[in-house]
């Protein structure tokens, strides 16, 4: 069974910044991309930033994000953070970690959510 645990979600005031973390665990066989969504009340979950499993770990970033947050990852722990600068109120949703990840029971790729973690941005 694989796992993603987030953690590192909170309240800040506009103009500061948080760092989300993921950790997966479990019977990985191996990570291929990592990505963190959040789905605000009311819409539609929407990406936020992908990182790829290759060597130069490429990532892309919805619009939103480009400039203010920037997705990494380390392989060997099989972790993926989210470090957000310059927080706005819009930012305000639950934060879900993703992964598509070959187990070791089953050759076959599954895409793993979190839990979720809350970010508020309020004055």
């Amino acid at each position: 069974q694989v796992q993603l645990v987030e953690s590192g979600g909170g309240l800040v005031q506009p103009g500061e910044s948080l760092r989300l973390s993921c950790a997966a665990s479990g019977s990985i066989f191996r990570v291929f991309s990592m990505a963190w969504y959040r789905q605000a009340p009311g819409k539609q979950r929407e990406l936020v930033a992908v990182v790829s499993s290759g060597g130069s770990g490429s990532s892309t970033y919805a619009d939103s994000a480009k400039g203010r947050f920037t997705i990494s990852r380390d392989n060997a722990k099989n972790t993926v953070n989210l470090q957000m600068n310059s927080l706005k109120p819009e930012d305000t949703a639950v934060y879900y970690c993703n992964a598509v990840i070959s187990s070791t029971t089953s050759a076959l790729l599954r895409n793993y959510w979190g839990q979720g973690t809350q970010v508020t941005v309020s004055s």
